[in-house]
């Protein structure tokens, strides 16, 4: 199947504190900062951060081979986005956004420029960028700039753009910047991983777009600013059906497996052949017990309503599974869904039990599909929710008993954890370092709590977090069951006598003596990788 490519994850880098000396303004942790915003602000949402000086200039070129300097659009209120050319992840809910924001101004957006530069230092061609602007509706919307390495890594630099590959993944400052019509900073702002939020977003550019704007012309919404609820997967909604009809999303009379997708991932893997491909899953999946298959359109970032269909149409014959549309975003939400393709299997009764991020790991060949959904499977019989966990793990070894007596837990400091190991010799451990801030580490923290549960009578499970409040690591703890506690470091290098990170998440495995076997940085994307890594490294270690 097709090779893992590159993507833009959000990554550590969307909540570290980033520092704009030169404009004189900080970029704070985007869950956490509130500038002054009320009460009810969706904590998916940057109410931005307030910017003094002039906007760096720059010359570039765009995706018609056209020579563009920032400074030709004087007179006009510019949104400067940096975007990753191959992204599926946050770079299209931030140009959704872009564009709505422009419609919203009604004819006074012609006042308003939309702009992005590359932020991908692997794919930095003309071609690269006019494929991005095509794949999105967006050719004569915006002008997507991009140039030699050199001259991206000179604007990155001047705007305090961090871009990095990591592990093959491409990391970049997710900044969306504001630039008043006479060439200075207003505003920036840190976009986040949530579809239901765009209508949000574009109206808070809107409305900073239209205080900048002669006249101030009106904002062509009203919609509160408060978080939008995510749908749960244990929750009954009807989705349209594309072609027709009506889907139920939610619990039923057996497990179901979903794929999520936006037409723009033919940019990046062949969709169309994988659609059709997965019609060999559909037909075997009765016979030999699997779920069954739904896909989900994520109608939420589609370039235009009339995108699937002609997709659909350009498949040649009608797929065997259902295809839904979510048009709210909120069902994308509610499954954590980070990524487009993104596979995911829920229980019967709602319960996520594996997940797989198609667009940073390839599409699974039918063979490895089948087996990674069977070993979800496995999860939907292990209890779930604090009290049901404990249940299941009363009888444990002493040592382990007393971990899952502190479930959920923030415990002293670097000092207490390393002691704690020591005490664990004799038991395989796994040391999870993450922070409330932490998008993948939220992602991946029912991973855990699912695994420590299957495992916890064997295995030492423990949490790290770090470079966090303790006001906000209690509340995340609060709301997320794990059969363990937390211990809380001031920020990696604390721990250094275990093992040496720099990122979050981080996941650490000692054998039975104490002894680093193995190191995963990064999030893990399904329940079956951990899984995998507890057994190898964990259960298996000597």
């Amino acid at each position: 199947m097709n090779k893992p490519r590159t993507t833009t994850l959000l990554g550590i880098a969307a909540a570290i504190v980033v520092l704009l000396a030169a404009v004189g303004a900080v970029i704070a942790d985007v869950t956490r900062r509130t500038n002054g915003a009320p009460a009810a602000f969706s904590p998916a949402l940057d109410p931005g951060t307030p910017l003094t000086g002039p906007a760096p200039d720059f010359t570039l070129t765009d995706q018609f081979g056209r020579r563009v300097s920032l400074h030709s659009f004087r007179g006009k209120v510019v949104i400067l986005a940096f975007n990753d050319s191959q992204c599926t992840t946050i770079c299209p809910l931030t140009t959704t956004a872009m564009v709505g924001a422009r419609s919203l101004l009604g004819a006074a957006g012609s006042r308003v420029a939309l702009l992005g530069i590359d932020a991908n230092p692997t794919s930095t061609s003309i071609n690269d960028v006019r494929t991005y602007s095509e794949s999105h509706g967006m050719v004569h919307s915006w002008h997507f700039l991009t140039g030699s390495l050199a001259q991206l890594k000179r604007v990155w630099k001047a705007y305090h753009i961090e871009v990095a590959v990591q592990r093959g993944q491409i990391d970049h400052t997710p900044a969306l910047f504001v630039i008043s019509p006479g060439g200075r900073l207003k505003k920036v702002y840190l976009t986040q991983m949530s579809y239901a939020s765009i209508p949000q977003q574009a109206q808070l550019l809107a409305q900073e777009a239209s205080s900048l704007v002669p006249a101030h012309p009106r904002v062509g919404s009203q919609l509160s600013y408060a978080e939008i609820s995510p749908i749960s997967p244990a929750a009954s909604v009807t989705l349209p059906r594309a072609g027709g009809g009506t889907i139920r999303f939610g619990p039923g009379a057996a497990p179901r497996l979903y794929l999520f997708f936006a037409t723009w991932d033919s940019q990046v893997t062949d969709l169309r052949h994988q659609l059709v491909a997965l019609d060999s899953y559909q037909s075997r999946a009765a016979a030999i017990g699997l779920p069954r298959l739904v896909a989900v359109d994520e109608g939420s970032v589609e370039p235009s309503p009339a995108a699937l269909p002609r997709l659909l149409v350009g498949l040649g014959h009608p797929l065997s599974y259902p295809v839904a549309v979510d048009r709210s975003g909120r069902v994308a939400d509610g499954l954590g869904v980070q990524d487009e393709p993104w596979l995911a299997l829920v229980s019967a009764t709602g319960r996520p039990l594996w997940y797989y991020d198609v667009s940073a790991l390839g599409w699974p060949s039918e063979p490895s599909l089948e087996r990674s959904v069977r070993a979800g499977l496995a999860h939907a019989h292990v209890p779930s929710g604090t009290a049901a966990i404990q249940a299941a793990l009363a009888g444990s070894p002493p040592a382990l008993a007393a971990l899952h007596r502190q479930a959920r837990e923030l415990l002293g400091g670097q000092s207490a954890l390393v002691s704690r190991v020591r005490a664990l010799r004799g038991y395989p451990v796994v040391i999870n370092a993450w922070a409330s801030w932490c998008g993948p580490c939220r992602s991946e923290f029912g991973l855990f709590g699912s695994a420590s549960a299957l495992y916890g009578r064997r295995v030492a499970f423990l949490g790290v977090d770090t470079s966090d409040s303790s006001g906000d690591a209690r509340t995340f703890l609060a709301a997320h069951p794990v059969s363990y506690p937390s211990y809380q470091a001031s920020d990696p290098s604390a721990l250094s006598s275990i093992a040496v990170f720099s990122n979050l998440p981080t996941t650490i495995f000692l054998d039975r003596r104490g002894k680093v076997v193995n190191v995963h940085i990064g999030q893990y994307d399904s329940q079956g990788s951990l899984d995998q890594d507890i057994a190898t490294y964990a259960v298996g270690a000597g």
